[in-house]
């Protein structure tokens, strides 16, 4: 994870259950949890509007925060859940795991494509076709990586790229196995259609100038 890790600022949430929740989101905050570390679970409350921005400019489940409690150490969380108004789609409750810098964690990382114009296969109107457009890795918590870079000079239609064919950010690794799939690049339909139509030609081309030749 590039730069500084981000502070969350929250407050000790006063009472436990669906009274207590109830109350923290009629003060325009949302209610959450933090646990894990060795120690007990600490219920806490963020402001809705910070936490909303937040949301907003992504990748809030994949960043390492510094959460700030008044009246308790800082410590490192990443946010494990999100429960969210079936309605609205608006946070309604938040979970927050404590980690070490060196703890393990499995995370959803984007993916990002470059260099399309370099990929022979796109310029003669082949498609890319993303499989995933995220990868879940086994991360270090204080070295979470922004995106995953996949390179795409050279491709040409009917190419496949797999996750062993992509250089992964260093101490990562994928949670499966297997070498799958995460993009390739296909003949559009047209082109398909094409190619279908001209063999045809060719074949009536070839059959005039042997009749000619006899």
């Amino acid at each position: 994870m590039a730069g500084e890790i981000p502070d969350l600022v929250a407050e000790e949430r006063a009472g436990t259950g669906k009274g207590a929740a109830r109350a923290a989101r009629r003060a325009g905050m949302v209610p959450g949890v933090v646990y894990g570390g060795g120690v007990d679970p600490l219920s806490i409350q963020l402001p809705f509007n910070d936490l909303l921005t937040r949301l907003r400019k992504g990748r809030f489940m994949a960043t390492l925060y510094n959460l700030k409690v008044e009246g308790h150490e800082d410590v490192r969380v990443i946010c494990r859940g999100i429960q969210r108004d079936v309605v609205k789609d608006l946070p309604t409750h938040i979970d927050l795991m404590r980690l070490r810098r060196t703890s393990k964690v499995n995370l959803h990382i984007p993916v990002e494509f470059i260099n399309e114009a370099a990929a022979p296969g796109l310029k003669r109107g082949g498609v890319l076709t993303v499989v995933r457009p995220d990868v879940e890795l086994v991360v270090t918590a204080g070295d979470i990586p922004e995106k995953i870079v996949v390179d795409l000079t050279g491709l040409e239609i009917g190419d496949t790229l797999t996750i062993s064919s992509v250089t992964l950010p260093e101490g990562t690794k994928p949670t499966i196995d297997r070498d799958f799939v995460i993009a390739n690049v296909q003949a559009p339909s047209g082109l398909a259609s094409q190619t279908d139509d001209d063999e045809p030609a060719e074949t009536e081309v070839t059959e005039q100038k042997a009749d000619t030749a006899e």
